[in-house]
């Protein structure tokens, strides 16, 4: 049986490039998409994957990585990974800028992308098979909090849209997966969020018991890609034990009443 191939963009840190490795470890043929050349270099290196350098908000970049991965080998599974947040401040104070940017990111490079690949997803289809379009949101765009209103905005209208893609691709045989992380504790999300103050973006983790890793994320990502082709989680929230809700989070030890 060929391997199947799946493309994963935001593939240069984090969770895009744990998801990168967990499926080249798992015998996929991998595809990583980044902006950055010398991290997707190194990931290649190290991986085997084929890498390709490209910008989510920019179309003529999209179209080149379709015209790429239709020419090398198709595609079977989609992770639109790409995306992030800007600042904290409240949706009266908060920068217009940075609500454009994460509406770019978010909504429109995963819009931009699906678009791009679904044509490839129906030509390399097989009977028996699925193809699959798993999108990573957040938890941030079922629940708003304080902070929060651009980004909770940008994953409540990329959470939407995947949402009627699923309504719209009914009767195909295409799987349309929502993996919504909560708190993650990896190199950069955090610190871009916070303008590059670490002492910011460290305190959102601190204390906590095991925030999720990348590493926890990419097991998700590719547990469900690799179910049963009739088998489709259409909704996954996955969150440390430690936060119960976003604005629940256990600060200390875990441990069992009366103990």
């Amino acid at each position: 049986m060929t391997a199947r191939r799946a493309v994963v963009t935001g593939a240069s840190s984090g969770i895009g490039e744990a998801t990168v490795r967990l499926l080249r470890e798992h015998g996929w043929n991998v595809v990583g998409v980044a902006r950055r050349k010398d991290r997707l270099d190194a990931l290649a290196a190290s991986t085997g994957c084929d890498v390709f350098v490209a910008d989510v908000t920019k179309q003529e970049d999209v179209d080149a990585l379709a015209t790429y991965v239709d020419s090398s080998g198709g595609i079977h599974a989609l992770v639109n990974n790409a995306g992030g947040a800007r600042g904290m401040g409240s949706v009266e104070e908060s920068s217009v800028e940075d609500w454009q940017w994460m509406f770019d990111v978010n909504v429109l490079g995963t819009k931009r992308v699906t678009t791009a690949m679904l044509p490839l997803l129906r030509k390399s289809w097989t009977p028996g098979t699925s193809a699959d379009i798993l999108t990573v949101t957040s938890v941030a765009g079922y629940v708003t909090y304080e902070g929060g209103g651009g980004y909770n905005a940008s994953k409540f209208a990329e959470r939407a849209m995947i949402g009627v893609l699923r309504l719209e691709l009914a009767g195909e045989p295409i799987r349309v997966i929502d993996v919504a992380p909560g708190m993650v504790a990896t190199e950069e999300f955090s610190l871009n969020r916070f303008g590059g103050d670490k002492v910011a973006a460290d305190k959102v983790y601190e204390n906590v018991q095991e925030p999720l890793t990348a590493d926890d994320m990419a097991l998700a990502i590719v547990g469900a890609l690799e179910l049963p082709h009739n088998v489709s989680v259409e909704q996954l929230t996955v969150r440390p034990v430690a936060q119960a809700a976003q604005h629940k989070v256990i600060r200390g030890p875990l441990v069992p009443k009366g103990r």
